[in-house]
């Protein structure tokens, strides 16, 4: 993957901090802030930060980039447990007509619990 290669996205923007955005969680490896859209009381978006690690979709899942959906369902285990969240929707949108909005690999994670 190269960056000369792929559409610039809002979530590189957040990524690169270029665009406000309200990150609950940071780490090397990932990003989760809110949804500028909820659909649940506490709806949250999962991304990967390193370049590497990015891809358009589950569409375009490679051997290099396979790893990625698995680390952002962990990364989202992980943080659930720690806030206390016990019930969670775990969800992929994949290409338009899955209704994927943002062509950069996400996770949403959404909850009848406030966070």
């Amino acid at each position: 993957m190269k960056s000369t290669m792929i559409e610039d996205t809002i979530f590189h923007k957040i990524v690169r901090k270029e665009i406000p955005s309200d990150i609950v969680y940071e780490d090397d490896e990932v990003l989760i802030f809110k949804d500028i859209n909820p659909k649940a009381p506490t709806h949250l978006l999962l991304i990967a930060k390193k370049e590497e690690d990015f891809v358009s979709s589950i569409i375009d899942l490679t051997e290099e980039t396979a790893h990625v959906p698995l680390m952002l369902i962990r990364k989202a285990q992980k943080f659930a447990k720690e806030k206390g969240i016990d019930g969670y929707k775990l969800t992929f949108h994949v290409g338009e007509g899955g209704g994927q909005l943002v062509f950069y690999l996400h996770l949403h994670l959404m909850s009848q619990q406030e966070l």
